[in-house]
């Protein structure tokens, strides 16, 4: 069975029951902020949305909007929640390197790169190869622009491997009904994710992991550890890993405004089984389909709904104790290992 409950901390345990051992949500301190961000390679694809919690242990959801200026989020999240409150910060972009590029390269740890980044040896790893000769470990994004002879193959070549299994970290591999993401060093086609990335890590995470009080999940430990006083707790989100977790049929596009009119519904039906209220611009946007902002104003409300299970008690953060999870290669947040 699982606890819904909020409010105090605890850990997560198991409990005998029936003969068989169950496991019991963790106790989570609420955030007061909670904020999803859809992630894209441009300005016009990023859009956010955000939970505050109220002093009833409430949380109010707020509709959608642009992103603005990547470098200045969690700065003003801090800003808005106040020195003391905990931010919890999701972004529908990788944070994490597959297990084989990190020892390819001597990378101990994803944290410890990050540092690195854009210095030194690194100093061009923001810089997407035009040709397969330029890639190596220390810039390892291909193609900058699509032309033609430009091949995933090239991509594996350079990097010394034949199939893209193991450019993939093992929370982007798929199975159990999942498909099988894109590498993150490939940057061609509507499944990338390369240039996205390079976005978020340079505007956000670089210039984040110098301030003590903001932690990255699962890095720098499990949820219960990082949702303590006055942190900014950023996670990685992946709103398509959350269209299961309403109860209902499969979402039949995202692309679709009906579709995504139908599966408002469901939304709105879990928020009011879970007391969390919606305001009135974002009950508009949901009924509405998201006319304004389309599916990425859609994912944002989706993965900010999925954040809120997770801090609710609902659902599990989900990461595996493996040292290589918590040390290099990190996790989608909510996904079952």
């Amino acid at each position: 069975m699982r606890s819904e409950v909020g409010g105090g901390r605890g850990n997560s345990r198991r409990i005998a029951a029936s003969g068989r051992y169950t496991q019991v949500v963790a106790i989570l301190t609420k955030p007061k902020l909670v904020y999803h961000a859809d992630w894209g390679s441009k300005d016009s694809k990023r859009w956010c949305a955000k939970a505050t919690l109220g002093s009833d242990g409430r949380y109010t959801a707020s509709g959608p909007r642009p992103v603005g200026d990547p470098s200045l989020v969690l700065k003003n999240l801090k800003a808005e929640a106040g020195e003391q409150a905990i931010v919890f910060a999701g972004f529908d972009f990788p944070i994490g390197i597959p297990a084989y590029y990190a020892k390819r390269s001597g990378i101990a740890s994803f944290r410890g790169l990050l540092a690195q980044l854009g210095n030194g040896d690194w100093k061009s790893f923001y810089s997407v190869c035009d040709s397969p000769q330029e890639i190596s470990v220390f810039r390892p994004f291909f193609p900058n622009r699509s032309k033609k002879g430009c091949l995933p193959r090239h991509l594996f070549a350079a990097h010394g491997v034949t199939t893209v299994e193991l450019l993939l970290r093992r929370c982007e591999k798929g199975g159990n009904g999942r498909k099988q993401a894109c590498s993150l060093f490939w940057t061609l086609g509507g499944k990338q994710v390369g240039k996205a990335a390079i976005i978020g890590w340079r505007d956000i995470l670089v210039p984040s992991i110098q301030e003590h009080s903001v932690r990255l999940w699962p890095f720098d430990g499990e949820l219960t550890i990082l949702f303590g006083r006055g942190n900014v707790v950023v996670a990685e989100t992946y709103p398509a890993e959350c269209y299961g977790w309403f109860p209902g049929d499969p979402l039949r596009s995202k692309k679709d405004i009906e579709s995504r009119g139908e599966f408002g519904s469901r939304m709105l039906s879990w928020a009011n089984a879970k007391a969390v209220s919606i305001e009135q611009n974002l009950h508009g946007a949901i009924k509405a389909g998201f006319p304004n902002g389309g599916d990425d104003a859609f994912d944002a409300v989706v993965g900010l709904f999925g954040m809120l299970q997770v801090c609710i008690g609902q659902r599990e953060s989900g990461e595996p104790s493996e040292p290589m999870i918590h040390e290099i290669e990190g996790w989608i947040l909510g996904r079952e290992s």
